[in-house]
């Protein structure tokens, strides 16, 4: 069997209650999320006031996320596909707590205080769609307490 050259990963993020949009706005509110591209379906896009997004591709720093509602076949809410839960992502950031107040603002929740961590800064915050994203400094210890 011939070895298969992987090019990348895009995870994606699949939201539930057709609220991708809500996702998107929220992605880029929280962690200044930058649209790259945008899929819609094209026989619900006219149709809606808010179009069912098929895959809308997100840049958060260097990395790239896909995000889109969650629908079967016809186009339609699908409860029983994949959605927010069980799903975590790493963020990296120069400043934690700045990050984590960031996407406190944008309406996420912090699920724990920005700790030290495996000698890296950590915080926690969980979106409004149910995803938890890990926020930290890698290979920066915490400050040093003055004596």
């Amino acid at each position: 069997m011939a070895d298969v050259a992987l090019l990348g990963f895009k995870p994606q993020l699949v939201v539930p209650g057709m609220k991708a949009e809500a996702a998107v706005q929220f992605y880029k509110a929280a962690f200044g999320a930058e649209e790259i591209g945008r899929v819609t379906h094209p026989k619900r896009k006219a149709e809606q006031e808010c179009p069912l997004i098929l895959s809308a591709e997100l840049k958060i720093g260097s990395s790239l996320i896909l995000v889109s509602d969650c629908f079967d076949a016809a186009g339609e809410e699908n409860a029983a596909a994949a959605g927010g839960g069980g799903i975590a992502f790493r963020l990296e950031a120069e400043d934690v707590d700045a990050a984590v107040k960031k996407a406190v603002a944008a309406g996420a929740e912090v699920m724990s205080e920005v700790l030290e961590e495996e000698g890296s800064l950590l915080g926690k915050v969980k979106d409004p769609f149910g995803v938890v994203w890990a926020i930290a400094a890698v290979g920066k210890k915490s400050p040093e307490p003055e004596a």
